[in-house]
């Protein structure tokens, strides 16, 4: 009597969950529109067995006004939405995979609950045909937001995703959207699909300029696989359509890449003019090798790792108050030095290059004591993550950028000093005459002082913009030191012009012999071609002047 019992029980259940499917599907033709359905009745279509209802759940889904449909639909390609066996209640599994202790959400009410046996849950699952209807529907749906970005990433989606049911409704979007990103690539998306052997000759023949003229990845890779398709039956005027765009677009991408090889190599350059403007001072006004350059430019990075650590909510007034911040904190450092050591060795370069090294080394075991030897990271901020779209082949690094303006604008600030400040007249001659400046009362211990506190600040400015292109940590100043001297012999000792020079130039040379040489090797040859040139010009690009450049 129990097992009829249990059997009659389950037959009323399966009966029951028909015609509560029967009902709804009915009440969904006859009485409501689909913005009208509600989310218990999308669950019971979802949560069925039939592929067929899980379509039309999708249908419904996409067509309500529900707030939860993107995060549902983007849910079902992930697995995250899985219901109960036996009530059919379906819930939302934040961090997959499911396992004891998982916490579910039920997307409709907000309630949440504890998974206690796994089995007695399922994941809602999907045949191709549905993937390839959520992928369209979540596309369909980034066009109809507010946000630009996201309209285009969902523009962008599209592309090779559109079918011929779909071409009316992005047809219909072309015509009313005013953003020319997206606008572009509705168009490519459907210019793809106009690629077929079935449309005539024209369509195609217009979707092939379309797709050339668009600059796509995308466009470019369906040119390729519809030009592999072709046969000899192709109409002549097709098949070099198809060879005219792909050439065409082959060049172009060359032409982009040379100017994203003279980017990178601007960017890099910037780094090292940061990293030797403050050593062509020094070097050029005092005459020391100062080896322990490096480990001012690690102080300065430090410095943006201690500021990131006082204000981690704000990370962007965390940087911008890091670079006053490393400037003094990385120039009381090197006042101390010069102060301390290195008045004492002046007319003694080989002296101050070997002190300078021991205090190298006592500024990175104090480093390791107070941060540990580990590697520390700083946060990029938010303005300047991303990419900056010039084309869509086209696209530059935002932090790269940045650092290129920064490192300009660190320059013009430092030959304002020299050029237009009283502390700039007395530098420059004790750098050209040191005996006719002391003469003419120009104390040029003073002078020292201040010179070497301003280059040991700016490589803590400089340490700030390495900060945001590598890890943070004890040996960081190593990779740049012999960068550094090399831009500010190569460039004209003491003179900023020659740094600046110097400095861009090393960086593109560099980036245009990674691509065949590697890195190790070019760094070599950059090396190599900086002795041969200062074999003929010892003085650099642009040497220094007056009578203390002729002794």
């Amino acid at each position: 009597m129990c097992k009829q019992a249990r059997r009659w029980n389950n037959v009323c259940r399966f009966l029951s969950a028909l015609l509560v499917v029967f009902i709804t599907s009915f009440s969904v033709s006859a009485d409501a529109s689909p913005s009208e359905m509600t989310m218990e009745e999308i669950e019971v279509l979802l949560t069925s067995k039939s592929f067929s209802d899980k379509e039309a759940g999708v249908k419904q889904l996409v067509a309500s006004d529900l707030p939860v449909t993107t995060t549902l639909l983007n849910g079902l390609m992930d697995k995250q939405v899985v219901y109960h066996k036996k009530d059919k209640s379906m819930w939302f599994l934040a961090k997959p995979p499911l396992k004891k202790g998982s916490v579910l959400t039920n997307l409709g009410s907000g309630d949440t609950i504890t998974v206690k046996k796994k089995r007695q849950y399922r994941a809602v699952t999907l045949n191709n045909r549905m993937r390839t209807q959520i992928k369209t529907a979540l596309a369909t749906l980034a066009l109809t937001s507010v946000d630009l970005d996201a309209k285009r990433a969902g523009a962008k989606r599209l592309l090779g995703q559109v079918d011929n049911d779909l071409v009316p409704v992005i047809s219909e979007l072309l015509v009313t959207e005013s953003d020319a990103v997206t606008k572009s690539y509705l168009a490519a998306a459907v210019a793809i699909t106009q690629l077929d052997e079935q449309t005539s000759v024209e369509t195609r023949l217009s979707a092939i300029d379309q797709l050339e003229t668009s600059g796509l990845a995308e466009a470019y890779e369906a040119l390729k696989a519809e030009k592999a398709q072709t046969t000899d039956a192709t109409p002549e005027t097709i098949q070099r359509a198809f060879d005219s765009a792909i050439a065409n677009y082959e060049e172009t991408q060359r032409v982009v890449d040379i100017a994203q090889t003279l980017y990178f190599g601007l960017s890099l350059g910037s780094v090292l003019v940061l990293a030797g403007i403050g050593l062509a001072i020094t070097f050029g006004v005092m005459g020391v090798i100062n080896m322990a350059h490096g480990e001012l430019i690690m102080i300065g990075a430090y410095t943006t790792y201690v500021m990131q650590l006082l204000l981690p909510e704000y990370t962007g007034i965390a940087l911008i108050l890091s670079i006053p911040a490393a400037f003094i904190v990385s120039g009381l450092v090197g006042v101390a030095i010069e102060r301390s050591v290195i008045r004492h060795l002046y007319g003694r370069p080989l002296e101050t290059l070997l002190a300078t090294f021991g205090i190298s080394l006592i500024l990175q075991q104090a480093v390791r004591s107070i941060f540990s030897p580990l590697n520390r990271s700083v946060s990029t901020p938010e303005f300047m993550s991303g990419m900056i779209e010039v084309t869509p082949m086209l696209q530059l690094t935002t932090s790269r950028m940045y650092i290129i303006i920064f490192c300009l604008m660190v320059f013009f600030a430092l030959l304002f000093v020299l050029k237009r400040t009283s502390l700039g007249l007395q530098v420059r001659a004790v750098s050209q005459n040191r005996p006719m400046a002391r003469a003419m009362g120009v104390r040029s211990e003073w002078v020292d002082m201040a010179t070497f506190g301003l280059g040991s600040g700016i490589a803590g400015v400089a340490g700030v913009a390495l900060s945001q292109l590598t890890n943070v940590g004890p040996n960081m100043g190593q990779a740049y030191i012999i960068d550094s001297f090399m831009v500010v012999v190569f460039g004209g000792v003491g003179n900023l012009w020659g740094t600046l020079a110097a400095g861009l130039s090393l960086g593109v040379f560099n980036k245009i012999l990674e691509p065949w040489a590697g890195a190790v090797l070019a760094k070599i040859l950059v090396l190599v071609f900086i002795i041969l040139f200062i074999q003929k010009r010892p003085k650099g690009l642009f040497p220094q002047r007056g009578r203390m450049a002729e002794d």
